[in-house]
């Protein structure tokens, strides 16, 4: 995927598109269980018309992901942001079993309650708290820089792998022109 031109950028766009889409059903859904915002429409009728199109979101959204994450394994997998973006990903998965019966699973108990229950506002906070901060994570993740000794140039430098020392000053170069190690500079 990293070796062409268009698909890399036709995932990204995607991975983006469906974040904005499932986030804003998110929000919206989670705001109407705060009690904040569509309150002349019954909770169920939100929380189940958008389930379908949340899950279709999600599927293609961790899709995307997933193919992104593959393709810079290298770079990310000891990125702290990918890290905590999993972990929150993870958890979100927790919240959604935690809160499955209690509001999730029976919305139409919400329905004309004037004040939304506690469980239901803990349930919209800690979504919307989750989401955030997915989204903020993944955005940092490409701006995490890690230090010289374990980038992947500086690992390839050790003599005990045989690379030769032109190879490695090709790879430095390769490194001070782009900005970053794209690309496997030894043939």
């Amino acid at each position: 995927m990293r070796e062409s031109a268009l698909v890399y950028p036709i995932v990204l766009s995607s991975h983006l598109a469906t974040i904005a889409i499932f986030g804003g059903l998110i929000l919206m859904s989670d705001l109407r269980l705060l009690g904040l915002a569509l309150t002349n429409i019954p909770v169920s009728d939100v929380l189940l018309r958008t389930r379908p199109w949340k899950r279709v979101g999600f599927a293609i959204m961790v899709t995307c992901g997933i193919l992104l994450a593959g393709s810079k394994l290298v770079n990310y997998y000891d990125n702290p942001y990918f890290q905590i973006k999993m972990t929150l990903l993870a958890l979100v998965g927790v919240h959604s079993m935690v809160f499955r019966r209690s509001v999730y699973g029976n919305p139409a108990k919400f329905d004309g309650m004037k004040i939304m229950p506690g469980v239901a506002k803990t349930a919209a906070c800690i979504s919307l708290a989750l989401w955030l901060g997915i989204l903020s994570m993944g955005r940092w993740i490409a701006y995490y820089e890690r230090p010289k000794e374990q980038s992947p140039v500086a690992l390839a430098a050790k003599p005990s792998n045989g690379i030769r020392r032109g190879a490695l000053a090709s790879a430095n170069a390769n490194e001070r022109l782009t900005g970053c190690y794209c690309k496997d500079p030894f043939p």
